[in-house]
């Protein structure tokens, strides 16, 4: 039986499903650098670097192991330009009759696979360590879906950080003693860099022709491109900062880009490392006291806790999630985010970091440009669809969640139970970023206050009759409800004329 075997971009696992599945003697594996996912959204030059360079050595290493490639690179005159193309190209060109793949991470993928004129089989993505039969079975009588109690069912299926059936130091979460601010003078060590090789090379010259025209810096390029280098990478930062990376995972700094942050998801999500042995790895250093455990909990709890939640809601709530808009918010996404002029410092400089390294870590992603966005009233689906595009990390299945769902508050609560929102007094705290800013955080109104000082409280104010009964924001209702009738006007006043002035594409 000679089947077709497809391998997308972020299935670069030797032990992926379709792989198991297969047989190395009959069928071929058919990988392709495709318009149509290059394209859908306007990607990062360096994220489609990162893939079709991953993407090409994964393919050697198959060959090298025995297994027959069909490859297509971008510029090639017979690429039919999208993934069910190319599958019926190589089905006419080599008598296959049935394709076996890995469950895409994308409904988008998976209803494309699944109006395919021939048989194919979508073998669950067991990659992951809850099943989706297990997400759903957790869920099952449940009124609300909260990570932390999924968390610790993960905890207790993986043993990590388990003594017997009690977690490690007694305690499940240690996120209190995660939220320092990193002193101004703090120096971390910044992720490994790789040079190109001669296979990045090529794909750099290729994405510079053909995407030259996207958001994004390409060059310098320093990503790994294979498992061996993101291994590196990872053991590089156990060593050197996992260690502070429980105290600091949320602070921002000016000059510090990367802080103690891993950037291990861009090679987790495509395939590249496993998130079972990086955990492992994690709760190795902290048994053999190289790093606390305050560190080693808040990592491992964004591996096996959060990533694995998020997924398993994307694929719960079905293919409508990502354009969910709970809040009836409809501003366009403002220019700024395309790195457009802004007198705010803290969004100035998640953006260019963001356009430099095609990364921000999630504080940057939630509490600035997202926070930002959702007390702006931007429609979530152009903020969805910028975080999609504009990060190297970045695939449906966990982007939509974080945005839609955490960022935004679009999908009713279903994965936060409260919208992450702050005034600029949270920014303040974590970041050096107000200290340099044209506007001054401590003033609440003027001229020069924080646009999030005032937004904050138009966004409370205009979705009042949906969150004044929510516990959590009890006590800042209460604070709105003290202030007096014109200073709440002023507030309002002015948030309202700030927006009017966004809108109109001036410079804020």
């Amino acid at each position: 039986m000679n089947r077709l075997v497809l391998v997308l971009g972020d299935q670069l696992s030797p032990n992926v499903a379709a792989l198991r599945e297969a047989d190395k003697s009959t069928d071929t594996v058919v990988m392709a650098e495709v318009r149509d996912e290059a394209t859908y959204v306007r990607h990062h030059p360096k994220k489609i670097a990162f893939l079709f360079a991953a993407m090409r050595k994964f393919a050697d290493r198959l060959k090298t192991d025995g297994w027959t490639v069909a490859y297509t690179e971008y510029g090639d005159p017979e690429n039919a330009g999208s993934v069910p193309g190319e599958l019926l190209r190589r089905a006419s060109e080599m008598g296959a009759t049935e394709v076996i793949a890995t469950r895409p991470g994308e409904w988008r993928l998976i209803g494309l696979l699944d109006e395919m004129p021939i048989p194919v089989t979508q073998l669950e993505d067991d990659r992951f360590i809850a099943t989706h039969s297990e997400f759903d079975a957790w869920c099952a009588g449940r009124k609300e879906l909260r990570m932390e109690w999924f968390y610790r069912d993960m905890r207790r299926k993986t043993g990590l950080l388990m003594e017997g059936d009690k977690p490690a130091g007694g305690k499940w979460n240690y996120d209190r003693e995660n939220r320092k601010s990193a002193p101004k003078d703090a120096r971390f060590v910044d992720p490994l860099r790789f040079e190109p090789d001669e296979t990045v090379a090529a794909v750099l010259d290729l994405v510079e022709r053909e995407f030259s025209d996207n958001f994004g810096a390409l060059r310098p390029f320093w990503f790994a491109t294979d498992r061996d280098q993101a291994l590196e990478q990872m053991e590089y930062w156990v060593h050197h900062e996992l260690p502070t990376f429980g105290n600091y995972q949320d602070a921002m700094l000016t000059d510090q880009r990367f802080l103690s942050h891993s950037i291990l998801s861009l090679y987790l999500n495509a395939g590249l490392l496993d998130p079972l042995e990086v955990c492992r790895a994690v709760e190795k250093a902290w048994q053999d006291g190289h790093a606390p455990l305050n560190a080693a909990e808040g990592f491992i709890r964004q591996i096996i806790g959060w990533r694995e939640f998020v997924r398993g809601v994307y694929f719960r709530e079905g293919p409508d999630y990502p354009r969910r808009n709970t809040l009836n918010q409809q501003r366009a996404l403002p220019a700024l985010y395309w790195a457009a002029e802004t007198r705010m410092k803290c969004l100035s400089q998640a953006v260019e970091q963001t356009r430099d390294e095609a990364y921000a870590h999630h504080i940057q992603r939630l509490m600035i440009t997202g926070n930002f966005a959702l007390l702006a009233g931007v429609n979530p689906t152009e903020l969805h669809e910028w975080y999609l595009a504009v990060y190297a990390d970045a695939y449906e299945w966990v982007e939509a969640p974080n945005t839609v769902g955490m960022s935004q508050h679009a999908d009713g609560g279903i994965v936060g139970s409260k919208p992450y929102v702050s005034s600029g007094a949270y920014i303040s705290r974590m970041s050096d970023y107000c200290g340099g800013c044209a506007y001054k955080v401590k003033d609440k109104t003027g001229p020069d206050a924080c646009p999030f000082n005032t937004l904050y409280w138009h966004f409370l104010d205009r979705h009042r009759h949906r969150f004044d009964r929510n516990p959590r924001m009890a006590q800042m209702y209460r604070t709105w409800d003290r202030m007096d009738a014109e200073k709440r006007r002023v507030i309002l006043t002015e948030a309202g004329e700030f927006l009017e002035r966004m809108g109109r594409g001036e410079t804020v």
